[in-house]
């Protein structure tokens, strides 16, 4: 790779889905041109069109933007980046396997295929994707072996910290950078493709690529950790009459381990935790490492033991009878701020019910059209009120703001039980709790 251009650089993103439609939009910003590869023909006209393939706030104007002005730029062709970019980001998914914990690199191998014999020239390629410890150094001896370029072509790993609903905030101003490189050009080209949030401030931790691999997957086990050790103190708070929020907010104002992620709930859900948890533990078992897989298998039941918990506590306040009764989900998205139904607990809980016997019947302002897709047996509404109508019990299970402004009063009237579970725990339990409703809320007294 050589070490300079005579022009500014060009940049190919390679996969264009949460992902890589945030690091394409972001790149583009930072001022480069952009071109990036969608295989799907429906998200390559949406793309093309200045149009997200999902929901994410911010997205779609940026979007625009620049492929208005002719800065950014989606195609299906691989030759079209081969002899173009200089970088070239591989931003594809890498989902769990079917009956496995391991993470699937289909899709990173295909951009090998793709991608390596069409490279005649010296090129960064860089890893976005997360992927197991290891996948890296197998990328690049494919690269050297099948790449005219040979050795030319340089592979660093690059990991992303994106937060649903926050992308393009994430994308443009991150909180740090890790490059997993193995020269210093690697490093001076992704310091000059992330010069602008580095002139902002924005800390850079360079490593090599191992590490830059782990850095993900082990983000994510922690923050899983954090969220099952919060929902694990939410049981103890119910066996005691303690109250969670209130217990969270003592612990948060410790600064060794912080107010974020402490909010208990029915737990994470999405397309990145709890698959990336997995392979996390799928990797250390491959390499002997038992004390990783102890410890977060238990993280992972107590995720699972949330969303049973809600059931059961559904169960009980509807008498013991799930035959014959009706129950409103508000929620199918596994988070607010994103239509992504991923492992979303909101659904999981909702098809749970739904097996038991009760008539279950879904809103989410953002989620329904993927809501469907993956649970087509559900009923679902056009509103929160459609969906409470005629309720026996409704499930507060996405933290959707319009949710937190319902009026319990002018809602009352029209429910066959008025019984609310709060699991996200931000409803106003006094409120409620006026206007006639049973409110419950796990972890709160």
């Amino acid at each position: 790779m050589s070490e300079a251009t005579s022009r500014p650089l060009r940049i190919a993103v390679i996969g264009t889905n949460y992902l890589g439609a945030n690091t394409a939009a972001g790149m583009a910003e930072f001022g480069f041109d952009v071109i990036g590869v969608e295989i799907d023909e429906h998200r390559l006209k949406l793309l093309n069109d200045g149009k997200a393939p999902l929901y994410e706030p911010g997205l779609d104007p940026l979007l625009k933007k620049h492929v208005e002005s002719g800065r950014l730029r989606f195609t299906k062709d691989y030759r079209e980046i081969a002899d173009w970019a200089d970088v070239h980001f591989i931003c594809v998914g890498t989902p769990q396997v079917d009956g496995s914990d391991a993470a699937d690199l289909t899709q990173v191998n295909s951009v090998v295929s793709m991608l390596a014999p069409l490279l005649t020239r010296p090129v960064l390629v860089v890893g976005r994707s997360t992927v197991p410890v290891g996948t890296s150094k197998v990328v690049e001896a494919r690269f050297h072996a099948e790449s005219p370029a040979g050795a030319g072509v340089e592979i660093a790993w690059q990991p992303e910290f994106l937060r649903e609903a926050h992308g393009v905030d994430d994308t443009l101003h991150p909180d740090r950078l890790v490059f997993g490189v193995q020269s210093e050009v690697a490093e001076a080209r992704l310091r000059e493709v992330f010069a602008t949030p580095i002139a902002e401030g924005t800390p850079v931790v360079v490593c090599n690529l191992p590490t830059a691999e782990l850095v993900k997957g082990g983000a994510n086990a922690f923050l899983a950790t954090k969220i099952s050790f919060i929902n694990a103190l939410a049981e103890m708070a119910d066996a005691t009459g303690a109250d969670v929020t209130q217990l969270a907010d003592a612990l948060g104002h410790d600064k060794r381990i912080g107010r974020g992620m402490l909010y208990a709930g029915p737990g994470y859900g999405g397309g990145c935790l709890p698959k990336d948890l997995r392979a996390f533990m799928h990797r250390a078992g491959e390499l002997g490492v038992e004390e990783v897989i102890t410890l977060l298998r238990e993280v992972d039941d107590i995720n699972q033991r949330r969303r049973a918990g809600l059931v059961d506590l559904t169960h009980e306040l509807l008498g013991g009878q799930w035959v014959g009764k009706n129950v409103a989900v508000l929620g199918a998205a596994f988070k607010a701020g994103t239509d992504d139904v991923r492992d979303s607990p909101a659904l999981d809980v909702a098809g749970r019910i739904s097996l038991h016997g009760a008539t279950v019947t879904v809103y989410d302002p953002e989620a329904m059209e993927n809501a469907r897709r993956v649970r087509p047996t559900l009923q679902y509404a056009a509103s929160a009120a459609e969906a409470i109508a005629g309720a026996h019990a409704v499930l507060h299970l996405t933290e959707w703001p319009e949710f937190r402004e319902l009026d319990p009063a002018a809602l009352r009237g029209s429910v066959e039980n008025p019984v609310v579970i709060d699991a996200r725990l931000l409803l106003d339990a006094t409120k409620w709790r006026a206007a006639g409703w049973t409110y419950r809320a796990p972890g709160k007294p």
